[in-house]
């Protein structure tokens, strides 16, 4: 499910796949890691940049 919200899927639509009834728990559950990933690549920017 991460990989979807990484692929920009709907944050509702990855809750429908998943069976969540609720947002909050499938961007508790999957988003972080797509968070850390984009944290990753802001780091890999500013190595570039600098």
């Amino acid at each position: 499910m991460t990989l979807l919200l990484d692929l920009g899927a709907p944050p509702h639509v990855v809750m429908q796949i998943a069976g969540h009834s609720d947002l909050e728990v499938t961007m508790g559950v999957y988003a972080h890691a797509s968070l850390d990933e984009k944290r990753r690549a802001l780091e890999r920017l500013n190595v570039a940049l600098a």
